[in-house]
């Protein structure tokens, strides 16, 4: 006989020896006024007399299991496979991350076939006799308890749980398997830094290039109580790394009469006056953007962190915690401003290995 067959077709010997009755309803009363219509007569299915259709779906549970698994190491093997930035067209999706792709699509296969695999366990091999329980008191008594104990234990035992080691191993495998790509996940966090974080693309030679124009500038374009905001010499907008490399190499550069510069570093780090400072501030790394040409003050927008520039920058107000990055600069034999290597310190927030 086929797993599909109508039950109708099966003698009476081969059902269960052991049937439950049907709830029987209740007529309408005017103490009840609806009527209870009681529990239709428990129809067997196939699998509960026929072991070899039981059998089938054993089978086929396991499959959905072991497919789950199979899935799972796929997302995890994704990772590996896959680069970040890979695109590859696929119908009707269209042009998409190949790395995302293959994650969602092994993810949602390993829970998909988890939960079909279940749902076919309950329909086709745990028990479906369905019961009447009258309502009690939420403090259950004793005899209660042991019922409900009872009951467990009969319902683990009818689940196969304990008898069909294919399926409960085939689920430990599938739902061991699983929380691995929460693991696999971590990876999102991103590469470690490395020394990243202290260094930018300023180097030695690199000209000041205005950000606004995108010319190198001249010591004589740079008038006193003036601020302009540079970039490295290279750097442009259009670069598909422009804005993580800016965030670190944003320069501000400002004239001060020379008699005017309090710190010795910063004076000898400096041109005619002209000294340039990192304009990522200390505090969260938001840009320094104003500037008080009478104090010789730059103030940050985001938090009111307030830096002298006068005096090596250091912070006199606000809740920066060191001063702002110098870079030392010069002219070379044409006449244009040039960084004379990168910063000596990291720019920006401090972080917890900041040497």
């Amino acid at each position: 006989m086929s797993e599909t067959g109508s039950n109708k077709d099966v003698s009476q010997e081969s059902l269960p020896s052991e049937r439950p009755t049907a709830h029987e309803g209740v007529t309408a009363t005017a103490e009840h006024p609806f009527a209870d219509p009681g529990l239709p007569p428990h129809q067997p299915r196939i699998q509960d007399i026929d072991e070899r259709a039981a059998k089938r779906s054993e089978r086929t549970v396991a499959l959905l299991f072991v497919v789950s698994m199979l899935a799972t190491i796929g997302f995890i093997a994704s990772y590996v496979v896959f680069p970040i930035d890979k695109i590859v067209y696929i119908f009707p999706f269209g042009h998409v991350s190949a790395l995302n792709f293959a994650l969602g699509l092994t993810l949602g296969i390993a829970l998909f076939c988890i939960g079909a695999g279940a749902v076919h366990w309950a329909r086709t091999l745990m028990s479906d006799v369905e019961i009447a329980d009258e309502r009690h008191p939420i403090g259950a008594e004793s005899e209660a308890k042991a019922t409900v104990m009872a009951d467990f234990r009969q319902g683990a035992a009818e689940s196969g749980f304990g008898r069909r080691k294919l399926l409960r191993n085939t689920l430990f495998g599938a739902v061991a398997l699983v929380p691995l790509s929460g693991v696999v996940l971590l990876r999102d966090l991103g590469p470690l830094p490395g020394d990243k974080l202290r260094h930018t693309l300023w180097a030695k030679g690199k000209l000041l290039v205005n950000q606004n124009t995108n010319e190198p500038l001249r010591p004589e374009d740079i008038p006193v109580g003036s601020l302009t905001f540079v970039k490295p010499e290279g750097l442009e907008e259009d670069d598909h790394e422009f804005n993580v490399e800016i965030a670190k190499a944003a320069v501000m550069v400002v004239r001060i009469q020379p008699e005017d510069i309090k710190d010795k570093k910063e004076l000898d780090w400096s041109h005619e006056g002209i000294v340039a400072y990192s304009r990522i501030c200390t505090h969260v790394g938001c840009p320094v953007t104003l500037y008080e040409q009478s104090t010789h003050h730059v103030l940050c927008p985001c938090h009111q962190s307030t830096f002298d520039m006068a005096d090596g920058a250091r912070v006199i107000f606000g809740p920066a915690g060191h001063a702002l990055p110098q870079l030392r600069i010069g002219v070379n034999q044409d006449g244009y401003l040039e960084a004379l290597g990168d910063f000596a310190e990291p720019v920006g927030p401090s972080f917890w290995e900041r040497g």
